[in-house]
């Protein structure tokens, strides 16, 4: 059995005095003990010095748009989980809206083995609802595939799922404890706003947020929480933007709120200096719902967990100031720098680390503890600048360019292997499938 000791460590919560020491046995990636650092040897083969950084759990982001298969232009499993891991992020959860769309079991499978041949963090991968594959669904082993999810009243392709009937079906019809992930828009509110607003397709981009705005999302919300609360189905409203919908879910027993970092950092306000950069799905709301946010995560209240949505796109895609350039941004390299710059680090370890494992049934992972997997990440703090240079994503940009920073992820361990250290990333992976512990 080969050993690993990172000493002379800080935690989040504790007198920055306070130096933990956690100890790894690197044959089974597990940790085997975590305890105040009295300076004495810890007989390990190996013994890392922190030098006072602040050792975090690795982050599980349970909502990526790695975009392989069919969109490779944009991203690949390879090229974004390296930026996940260069920003902290040992465990992804990856979305279904590729080409082909992950709605059966055979590109689901797909997903699994291009991610087990060249991803470098954690994977696992939703599978995607449609109006006729509930079956498929049914049949689907949920202690590997994390839920199902669920566009809601806006997406494109064949995975938007708005009849009643084809709703109430699903819900009713997966079984017992299976999590439903929904992106809640209200198309027809969306496309009423688009008719006025943008006549000839091309309205600048702040008026985005006026297209899609926060009644489109808390009319699907509460169409969602419904249907939860009636067939008792735990659901997760993903990358709620407002304050209403935080209130909302706070009512309803089976519901999470899941909420993106990028919601936090910017409102519509940002869009002159931003432009198309922040132009996302659902919309940046203003300063009023991005403040209502911030402040549930510094109470600790109102939200489940967060998550990036982190969503690829060439910078030509952005280039035209309009309406008409393509939504979402790639954040995952830099949320957790960016999180921990302006909150508690023990409020973002909880948010982003623990609380995603626990809402997800994430077996051995979100926690420093004995017997979990060793996702361990060392950030260190400093005052830097981000550049488009620094990015990892394929796509080479990021909305956070020009963003003075207060921390930076320097080494990183996957299952108890060094995977990136000081911006050089390991030849070999560690990589694991996640595990979930689901009924079905």
């Amino acid at each position: 059995m080969k050993t690993l000791c990172i000493r002379n460590a800080r935690r989040p919560g504790h007198d920055a005095a306070l130096r933990f020491r956690v100890s790894i046995d690197t044959g089974s990636g597990l940790i085997t003990a975590v305890e105040p650092d009295t300076g004495a040897p810890s007989g390990a083969d190996t013994e890392v010095d922190a030098r006072g950084a602040m050792l975090l759990a690795g982050a599980i982001d349970c909502h990526v748009h790695f975009r392989e298969p069919g969109l490779t232009h944009k991203a690949t499993i390879a090229t974004e989980s390296r930026a996940a891991i260069a920003g902290g992020v040992t465990s992804y959860i990856e979305m279904p809206n590729t080409k082909p769309p992950t709605v059966t079991a055979e590109a689901w499978q797909q997903k699994m083995d291009i991610a087990a041949s060249t991803s470098m963090a954690n994977y696992a991968f939703f599978i995607g609802a449609t109006d006729t594959n509930l079956d498929t669904l049914r049949r689907t082993d949920y202690t590997r595939v994390p839920g199902v999810k669920l566009f809601m009243g806006s997406s494109t392709g064949n995975m938007l799922v708005d009849s009643d009937a084809a709703l109430r079906s699903l819900f009713q019809g997966l079984p017992e404890g299976v999590r439903i992930a929904i992106h809640a828009e209200d198309q027809a509110t969306i496309d009423e706003a688009n008719a006025r607003l943008n006549p000839g397709g091309d309205a600048p981009v702040a008026l985005h947020s006026e297209i899609r705005p926060v009644e489109a999302c808390t009319r699907s919300t509460a169409k969602a929480l419904a249907l939860a609360e009636e067939y008792g189905r735990p659901v997760t409203i993903c990358h709620v933007t407002t304050a209403d919908e935080l209130a909302m879910v706070a009512a309803c027993p089976q519901a999470t709120a899941e909420v993106s970092p990028h919601h936090l950092m910017w409102c519509s306000d940002d869009y002159p200096r931003k432009g198309s950069r922040i132009k996302m799905n659902p919309s940046v709301k203003d300063d009023y719902h991005r403040d209502a946010l911030r402040q549930a995560l510094r109470r600790g209240v109102g939200i489940g967990f967060l998550a990036t949505d982190h969503a690829p796109h060439e910078a030509a895609a952005k280039a035209t100031g309009t309406v008409a350039d393509a939504s979402g941004a790639p954040v995952v390299q830099f949320a957790l720098p960016w999180l921990l710059t302006h909150f508690p680090a023990d409020r973002v370890e909880e948010y982003y680390c623990r609380r995603p494992a626990e809402a997800m049934g994430i077996e051995g992972r979100g926690r420093i503890a004995p017997g979990c997997h060793a996702d361990i990440v060392l950030a260190e703090e400093c005052d830097w600048t981000v550049a488009d240079t620094d990015v990892h994503s394929l796509c080479g940009w990021t909305p956070l360019a020009g963003e003075r920073l207060g921390w930076r992820i320097t080494r990183v361990w996957v299952n108890g292997h060094e995977t990136y250290s000081h911006g050089a990333f390991s030849p070999a992976s560690a990589a694991q499938p996640l595990r979930f512990n689901k009924k079905h």
